[in-house]
């Protein structure tokens, strides 16, 4: 049987608390999703850390609203595994587990590949080749300045004009659900162990299948692109064991997807 940890409540950041007077302004659905919306952004920059409590009390408390939209924030989070909810105990942070990773990781992929035949084979191949060159061009500078932060903001922007191009931009949401998982390792890891240039590289092999007409090049490129993240699982579990929950396979397995 598994033994959950667990920490004491975490506190707050300051950049959380401050915008605490906009929820007694908001209605009950706004103030739910402004909940969720900054745990989310705690979770997944390990402002809020694997196995710390949560207080849907504490939450009330500082933020100025009731326990209703707390508790729909918790649900929410809870149904994405980002939280874990234990009946008569209280709520933690999730702990970071292998098999969330692989499955966010193949639901991004499938969608994406998808997506990628739907862009090559539409009609707006010429203004999205042109339009991912100018990305790269961008992510470029930004690798070589090391601004990671604009650097990811157009990582997200390259891969969403694939999607716009194929004719289906609103899916963008459901990635970016998919890739939840996808996201808090690689705030956790990427940034010291990854090199952006390679993440440029792997781009243009993508832009130039697509400028080719080459589905399957583009395809095998994308996949390249997203399974990388599987290399760093065991320096992520060097660096930081206490975040990490050991059930299941071995973090060291082969966690490639089959074609």
């Amino acid at each position: 049987m598994t033994v959950t940890k667990m920490s004491k409540t975490a506190p707050l950041s300051p950049a959380f608390l401050n915008k605490s007077d906009a929820f007694t302004k908001t209605s009950g659905v706004a103030a739910a999703q402004q909940v969720f919306s900054m745990l989310l952004n705690n979770i997944l920059t390990f402002k809020l850390k694997p196995y710390d409590e949560l207080s849907e009390a504490r939450l009330s408390e500082q933020l100025g609203v009731s326990r209703t939209p707390v508790r729909e924030a918790l649900a929410r989070l809870a149904s994405l595994q980002l939280v874990d909810i234990f009946p008569q105990r209280g709520t933690v942070i999730a702990p970071l587990r292998a098999h969330d990773l692989l499955r966010s990781q193949f639901l991004r992929e499938s969608l994406e590949l998808g997506l990628l035949r739907r862009a090559i084979r539409s009609p707006e191949r010429p203004w999205l080749v042109e339009t991912l060159r100018g990305e790269l061009t961008l992510q470029s500078t930004l690798a070589t300045l090391r601004d990671e932060q604009r650097f990811y903001v157009s990582d997200e922007l390259f891969h969403r004009q694939i999607a716009s191009s194929a004719g289906l931009p609103d899916i963008w949401k459901d990635i970016s659900d998919a890739k939840l998982h996808m996201d808090r390792f690689r705030h956790l890891m990427l940034a010291s162990v990854e090199t952006l240039p390679v993440i440029v590289d792997q781009h243009k092999a993508i832009v130039d299948a697509i400028e080719r007409g080459d589905v399957t090049g583009a395809q095998d490129a994308m996949k390249k692109h997203l399974r990388r993240i599987f290399a760093f699982l065991d320096a992520a579990f060097a660096a930081h064991p206490e975040y990490f929950e050991r059930s299941g396979p071995a973090l060291s397995q082969s966690m490639t997807l089959d074609d």
